[in-house]
């Protein structure tokens, strides 16, 4: 499961929407993303200003396999998941302190995914080692770039800034240890779907912009959107896309008729096929 937030700007009118200032409001959407079904789970809506590590602490169950970003990087959430009975693959934040306590050997695969260390840690200072009691494993992985096409400085929603290097070198705790390291670097590779479908939710199925003021109407939307991509992929049996969703449109006005869209979805998943063939 991905757990991310996204804002969803809102009018300085609707006051519940707390953010930067009266002039800047918004309503944030706090998603649990099955990955491997890439389709959403569990959605909340509150305001900008809202706490997402407290709002996946309210939301914890078992047996589940937490990725998250550096947003995310609070040891005593780490420690919450552990004892719900689930696991998590996480990005650390650069300037996070552990006591190195074992340095795994690495597979040629491993290498091959970028993978530069593996060690088992005791993540925190002396002051924080009690928020997270349990050993961790911490993968140092080298992520290399298209230097044609360099990054934008810019701030994110969380105040968190972000290289500009097309070249550089992150960190990923987790508390799978057993699991090689190149499979844990997969897995957070994985977390951008959550970043994709955030994309497809605004761009596409038009959850850029809000239709109500109340904090119930911007739910009602947002739900209605996750509920008509859910029965997109549903209906399909493929990750659901812009000319998919054109190609809806057209048939439930009545400018495309049945054969048009059986044959649209036919070619979707022959597509598809082919994805997992290769």
């Amino acid at each position: 499961m991905a757990v991310d937030g996204t804002l969803l700007n809102a009018l300085p009118k609707m006051l519940w929407a707390l953010w930067i200032d009266n002039e800047h409001r918004a309503a944030k959407l706090h998603l649990e993303f099955d990955i491997l079904k890439t389709a959403p789970v569990n959605a909340i809506i509150t305001d900008g200003n809202a706490n997402e590590k407290t709002v996946l602490r309210n939301l914890l169950s078992r047996d589940k396999l937490y990725v998250l970003d550096a947003g995310y990087s609070e040891y005593k959430l780490f420690q919450g998941i552990i004892d719900a009975g689930s696991s998590f693959v996480g990005r650390l934040r650069d300037n996070a302190i552990w006591e190195a306590i074992e340095d795994r050997p690495l597979s040629d695969k491993d290498k091959k995914a970028g993978v530069q260390k593996d060690m088992v840690v005791r993540l925190g200072c002396k002051g924080k080692q009690d928020d997270l009691t349990t050993n961790v494993r911490v993968i140092e992985v080298f992520h290399k770039g298209d230097s044609s096409r360099p990054r934008k400085s810019r701030v994110s929603s969380k105040k968190a800034f972000r290289t500009t290097e097309t070249d550089y070198i992150f960190y990923i705790v987790t508390s799978l240890m057993d699991t090689p390291a190149e499979i844990i670097a997969l897995i957070y590779r994985y977390r951008w779907q959550i970043e994709l479908f955030f994309r497809w939710f605004k761009c596409v199925l038009g959850c850029k912009h809000l239709l109500s003021l109340s904090e119930n109407g911007v739910s009602i939307q947002v739900y209605c959107a996750l509920i008509a991509s859910m029965l997109i992929t549903l209906w399909t049996g493929c990750k659901p896309n812009k000319r998919t969703f054109e190609m809806l449109c057209l048939y439930f006005m009545g400018w495309a008729n049945d054969e048009e869209l059986a044959q649209h979805i036919k070619k979707l998943r022959e597509a598809e096929e082919k994805k997992k063939a290769f």
